[in-house]
């Protein structure tokens, strides 16, 4: 199966079903002798982890990794770090009802499609449990860019059509955020986990974004043409379950604007008057924060009767079944944050290959 590798010096290979025996991954080209904060990588994965609340899935999984090399006497030895985590609550029977079935706007069609077999059991590979290893990698990632100054946060700014305003937005800082939304205004994620719970009675889902800064990425991080940096942002962010959208800076409503109105100015210290570009031109860090929305669909596991096909093309009707998130953002911040980590480490080593200390 192609594409499972994402990146180039920073490379994560992943592998694993989400009804498998574990998720893993081999991450390779982390610096050596860098000192590795275990418990925060632990912390990572709670964040992500489902049944941590009463608006995400049920399923209850520890997520406990266990590295298996690349890693002693607390530090990286710069050979390729290897590491699992077991799959221990898994209920394949939910899906026994679609074992020659597909589900509408799920990956069953599709890999039955290209690859002629699928792994039924919760969508196999295509389940979201795979960016159990990209959270991983992207933990390590962040303990690395946090050395140099560079940090990472991401937060839900919108559920359905309760979203938060530019005013709200642009007055947070580095928000700590302790609700289950995750959204850093009290007011609105209160309304949102509202939303979430009524949704999920009716037995349906609902989609949202996310929100999400770096501050203190140098300029000059981006390598033109194909490799720039908003391109490998994109494709990061695309390769997340779900994700329908992707704007950076002022993004969409660049359409309805003139030049007079959104071109950065800058200041006579080369940062700019304004941020419209999201830190990014012409494909390059410019040194102000990077900044983009990522916008997630509606889970396609609804608790309702959907009319589909099964493989002999005879017309069905398919009822969702086992554990689903009605509204897939809150788990999916520290994702976006992780694949965002990737693809700076990756693009910081490709410019500091040798001049890192």
């Amino acid at each position: 199966m192609a594409g499972s590798s994402f990146g180039t010096l920073f490379k994560l290979t992943t592998f694993g079903e989400s009804h498998g025996d574990s998720i893993g991954g081999i991450i390779e080209g982390f610096p050596a002798g860098f000192y590795i904060d275990l418990d925060f990588i632990q912390s990572e994965l709670d964040r992500r982890k489902p049944g941590q609340s009463s608006i995400v899935t049920q399923r209850k999984e520890g997520d406990k990794v266990q590295f298996l090399s690349g890693i002693f006497d607390g530090k990286s030895t710069g050979t390729p770090i290897a590491f699992l985590v077991k799959n221990e609550n898994v209920k394949s029977e939910d899906y026994k009802h679609i074992i020659d079935s597909y589900r509408p706007s799920h990956a069953d069609y599709t890999y039955q499609l290209k690859y002629g077999v699928r792994d039924w059991r919760g969508g196999g590979r295509s389940s979201a449990r795979e960016t159990v290893s990209r959270v991983v990698a992207g933990a390590l990632a962040k303990q690395f860019l946090k050395s140099k100054g560079i940090e990472i946060f991401a937060f839900v700014d919108r559920v359905g059509d309760i979203a938060l305003t530019n005013n709200e937005i642009n007055s947070l800082k580095h928000p700590l955020i302790e609700n289950s939304v995750r959204c850093p205004v009290e007011e609105k994620a209160s309304q949102m986990e509202d939303l979430i719970k009524r949704i999920r009675k009716e037995g349906d889902t609902i989609g949202g974004s996310i929100y999400c800064k770096c501050i203190g990425l140098p300029p000059g991080i981006g390598e033109p043409v194909f490799d720039k940096l908003n391109a490998l942002i994109g494709q990061a962010m695309f390769s997340i379950n779900a994700v329908k959208g992707v704007e950076i800076g002022l993004g969409f409503d660049s359409v309805t604007k003139k030049g007079s109105e959104i071109n950065d100015l800058f200041n006579i210290d080369f940062s700019t008057k304004t941020n419209n570009s999201g830190g990014i031109q012409g494909g390059i860090s410019n040194g102000m924060p990077i900044e983009f929305r990522v916008a997630f669909k509606p889970v396609a596991t609804i608790m309702l009767d959907q009319e589909s096909v099964n493989g002999a093309g005879e017309k069905i009707v398919l009822k969702g079944k086992g554990r689903h998130d009605p509204c897939v953002v809150p788990r999916a911040v520290v994702i976006v944050e992780s694949m965002l980590a990737i693809v700076l480490l990756d693009l910081f080593l490709r410019q500091f290959i040798n001049k890192i200390d």
